[in-house]
């Protein structure tokens, strides 16, 4: 069942972590500014070019990078003596000269084209990113710089605010774009990549970034060759991997073990893209800075959370892979399954930050350390808690629609799910009873991800009797409509103008493109900046992989070993019956039902 992984030991060469941050004594973490009048600084930042008005997020500036060698995060600022004046900016210091050097590893392939180069551009194009860097593209495929150049420039857009400058932006930013092709296992061709990227370092101090949009089989060997002979020998290296971290608990703890052969836990950042959503970094802002939120975010109040994810198109749609070749897109996730691409890890982590304490700070360690409370304080999932679904053929309006196993690379008995709901539950003081239910599904009626919290019944309620019988419908509830069209809703309830007392429920709503007509940044944006910033927030710590891998591996062993035959529910509908009778036994009615008009 475990993914087949590169083999930790495919080196010749014992190699330990602290051999991947850095060859070479650490950069001083402080420098001492002399001269009449001046007092001795602690300066932790450099700004380069312009005062961003971006936060990194926990709030920091995103106009910086660490200057620190052991990849401690930039966003934390080092303690000032008392009664010193005002610090000078590190840019102004000649002495302090750091070139980024960002490597995408399978640059060919479609998750580098349509998401990270676009990413990157539009960073230059906000002028977050520093003065001096480069972007290489390494992959098989043979092809010069200007053949790279030529192929990403047809996915960048100035999509921003269209300024007039675009297109010289555009250029400049190509400019640095350079290329590298070599063998993801060879130790050879990643030496060739280092001696390129020193010859753009020019002898200053590197800060090196890589991102592995590649599929995971080849992970290991790629970090192996890049810490053997790639690694900055100066400055930071960091490395950005992808999803899916393994399969199951003993995979995903193989993978790990693989990687910290050569990398610290601090240099690896596990990217879980729907963490740099703009409404799921919204959650915490909305809970622990609005008063009327967070005395009632418990079981005292809150009935139940459902976490919803759909999508309107099915594997023939590459099931938003897009670091898988297309023609292995429905191979690859007939081997995961619904449950392992989506709900193990992206709506596992949202309700791990919508259910966590109050941290100590916004300092990641401290709220990844509640995420991992919430996670292990989770009940284990039950079979009979759980129902999977596949989507099959379907005609309408003379168009018919694909079922799952007509796919050719996919088997005609294949049991794997394309939808699953669940019901989990967490079993501490703040959440005791509560069910949050999931539901995941491809091929549905509509492309759709947000999160529903339902309230409870206010009691003894003096218009109950203006509700009729549903008195489910007079409940508030707070919607978090993360994509698309990105809104927050407050069901009220109100009553209608008029001479008579006729309630009504109404919507306060916050749409964003109404309240922020402004361009939402991608969320590969936000994440690709706190990687460079250093910021690990949103990124997955180990132990909460390995958290979220104990709560659903026990439950994919049962449904692959009993063999559980999937509901079948057509391509384009809301998916099987039996996520229905699940709400039902847990006395929910999913809000999802009846609410295109919002």
């Amino acid at each position: 069942m475990a993914t087949h992984l590169s083999s930790c030991s495919s080196s010749s060469i014992s190699f330990t972590p602290s051999s991947f941050k850095n060859k070479t004594t650490h950069f001083t973490k402080f420098i001492t500014l002399l001269g009449e009048g001046h007092s001795a600084r602690w300066v932790s930042r450099i700004r380069p070019r312009n005062q961003f008005q971006l936060k990194s997020s926990n709030g920091h500036p995103l106009n910086a990078l660490s200057i620190h060698g052991d990849g401690n995060s930039i966003g934390q600022e080092q303690s000032e003596p008392h009664g010193k004046e005002g610090s000078f900016p590190v840019s102004d210091l000649k002495n302090v000269d750091s070139k980024l050097s960002i490597t995408v590893v399978g640059a060919s392939g479609d998750l580098a084209k349509k998401k990270i180069f676009p990413a990157l551009f539009a960073l230059y194009y906000e002028d977050c990113l520093p003065e001096d860097f480069i972007v290489f593209g390494f992959a098989r495929t043979k092809m010069t710089d200007e053949e790279l150049r030529n192929m990403i420039s047809r996915t960048l857009t100035c999509r921003i605010d269209k300024r007039a400058n675009c297109e010289d932006k555009m250029d400049h930013f190509l400019k640095r774009c350079f290329y590298h092709s070599g063998l993801y296992s060879s130790e050879e061709n990643f030496a060739e990549l280092d001696i390129k990227l020193k010859e753009k370092e020019a002898g200053r101090k590197s800060n090196r970034l890589f991102y592995l949009s590649i599929p995971p089989n080849i992970f290991v060997d790629v970090v192996r060759c890049a810490s053997l002979r790639a690694s900055s020998e100066n400055g930071w290296t960091r490395v950005i991997v992808e999803k899916p971290f393994g399969r199951d608990s003993e995979s995903s703890a193989e993978l790990t073990r693989c990687l910290k052969q050569y990398l610290a836990e601090d240099q690896i950042f596990r990217i879980d893209h729907y963490l740099g959503k703009e409404l799921v970094e919204n959650l915490s802002v909305l809970r622990f800075s609005n008063l009327v939120f967070e005395p009632v975010w418990s079981r005292n109040y809150i009935k139940n959370v459902q976490l919803i994810f759909s999508e309107d198109f099915g594997t023939e749609g590459r099931g938003g892979h897009l670091n898988v070749c297309p023609m292995h897109a429905s191979r690859y996730f007939d081997k995961y399954g619904i449950i392992r691409d989506i709900m193990q890890n992206h709506l596992l982590q949202i309700l791990a930050l919508f259910a966590m304490e109050t941290p100590v700070s916004l300092d990641a360690e401290d709220i990844r350390n509640e995420k991992v409370k919430v996670l292990r304080s989770m009940r284990p999932l039950q079979l009979e808690d759980v129902v999977v679904g596949q989507y099959k053929g379907h005609s309408k309006g003379g168009k018919s629609f694909p079922a799952y196993i007509d796919d050719p690379t996919v088997p005609n008995d294949s049991l794997t799910p394309t939808f699953a709901a669940a019901a989990l539950f967490i079993d501490n003081a703040r959440w005791d009873g509560v069910p949050f239910l999931m539901k995941a599904g491809k091929a549905l009626h509509t492309k759709l991800a947000e999160i529903r919290v339902q309230f409870r019944h206010v009691p003894g309620n003096l218009y109950k009797r203006n509700f009729g019988t549903d008195i489910d419908k007079a409940t508030n509830e707070l919607v978090l409509r993360v994509q698309p069209d990105e809104a927050i809703f407050l069901k009220i309830n109100n009553k209608v103008p008029g001479l008579g007392m006729r309630l009504d429920r109404s919507d306060l709503n916050l749409l964003y493109s109404a309240r922020y007509p402004r361009e939402i940044p991608d969320a590969y944006e936000r994440l690709l900046l706190d990687a460079i910033e250093g910021e690990r927030r949103l990124f997955i710590r180990s132990d909460e992989l390995d958290a979220a891998w104990s709560l659903f591996t026990p439950l994919l062993n049962e449904l692959e070993q009993r063999k559980i035959v999937p509901e079948l529910y057509p391509y384009g509908s809301r998916g099987p019956v039996g996520p229905h009778y699940l709400a039902a036994k847990h006395n929910v009615r999913w809000g999802d039902l009846g609410d295109e008009e919002l």
